[in-house]
């Protein structure tokens, strides 16, 4: 059911939820934007073709080099390398960072899968003998084993002989859409201050922070469960990017609107939520995979060259793949996970 909201939250005060947030679904009117709960995703209500302009591959894959070489070693590019054994048969799970969320080359409109997301890169990349994947915009650790809309559970796509597993997992679970759309809100009443950081602080207790604890033992068992699906599986519990400045400085603006103490507090989020993925992926003896550490400076401020969408575009409209990756993004993410997987040797 579709709450509407009498004004864009850009607009004058912060918009009042009718019956809450976290209730459903809620419609910001003016311009007509729909924000599904549980997502950490933002779309237009009427769905255009995104016009993106024309990506010259070998500029981007170089810089996806630079980006994941960084630090000593070498590795090649995404799109470089010829097969290989540890991905012969890959299968992808996930939440919209791996289904390639707001990127041209839909192949599932339910889920905003799409052919340019890390894993198709990935699959190309390696020649996969097969691939499936069931990355899907809004998946929690809830979505592996449960139906989701009309989309399976997702570890039914796993086989005994499944030789690679990549997973991008959590954000929802933590209520990251209610987070960006508070702070985002609450930015017009303190603009100077961390609005947002204080409304999750009840009892002497971040919210969000007790939501990451509580995901620590979920994903536990995902990475149980698709151990015992694929025994033969390499598991890369892949992290996510840096999407604001990793030295916490603000960069308001309307494409940004966060206050400027809440981007220290949403940067430490990010940080806290990748810190338990870490944690969980080396107690279940799986690969986790750093993309935060090569994104940095390279965040949704950035005004050039940035691999993460602000959430509104300069024209003000709402950003296609807001707060996500952009094409340069899942081609970089598909190259620091390859040069990750390459280091093992297998």
């Amino acid at each position: 059911m579709l709450q509407e909201i009498p004004a864009c939250h850009r607009r004058g005060s912060p918009p009042t939820w009718p019956n809450g947030p976290g209730t459903g679904r809620w419609r910001v009117m003016t311009p007509c934007i729909t924000f599904t709960h549980g997502d950490f995703m933002f779309r237009y209500a009427r769905l255009r073709p995104v016009q993106r302009a024309t990506v010259v591959a070998t500029a981007v894959l170089g810089t996806c080099a630079t980006l994941v070489t960084a630090g000593g070693g070498t590795a090649a590019a995404a799109g470089t390398s010829a097969s290989s054994s540890i991905a012969a048969r890959y299968v992808a799970l996930g939440d919209s960072y791996a289904s390639g969320y707001g990127i041209d080359g839909v192949e599932n409109a339910a889920c905003d899968r799409s052919t340019s997301s890390y894993p198709s890169i990935l699959r190309s990349t390696y020649k996969s003998q097969s691939f499936t994947s069931v990355a899907c915009s809004g998946a929690t650790t809830r979505s592996i084993w449960n139906t989701q809309g009309s989309q399976a559970p997702q570890i039914k796509a796993l086989k005994p002989d499944t030789s690679l597993v990549t997973l991008t997992l959590g954000g929802n679970d933590i209520g990251f859409t209610q987070l960006v759309i508070t702070c985002a809100s609450l930015m017009q009443s303190q603009p100077t201050g961390d609005p947002c950081r204080q409304n999750f602080r009840k009892g002497g207790k971040d919210q969000i922070l007790a939501r990451i604890d509580d995901l620590k033992p979920r994903i536990a068992s995902v990475l149980t469960d698709i151990k015992r699906k694929s025994p033969q599986a390499t598991i890369a519990l892949v992290g996510y990017p840096s999407l604001l400045p990793d030295s916490g400085e603000s960069c308001r603006s309307t494409q940004v609107p966060f206050a400027d103490g809440d981007f220290g507090y949403l940067r430490n989020i990010t940080k806290r939520l990748n810190s338990a993925l870490r944690e969980q992926a080396a107690k279940a003896g799986a690969v986790y995979v750093d993309t935060y550490t090569p994104t940095i400076g390279y965040d949704m401020c950035r005004a050039q060259g940035r691999m993460i969408e602000p959430l509104f575009t300069a024209d003000g409209r709402v950003a296609p793949a807001a707060a996500h990756p952009n094409l340069g993004g899942t081609l970089s993410m598909a190259a620091i996970i390859k040069k990750k997987l390459d280091a093992l040797g297998r």
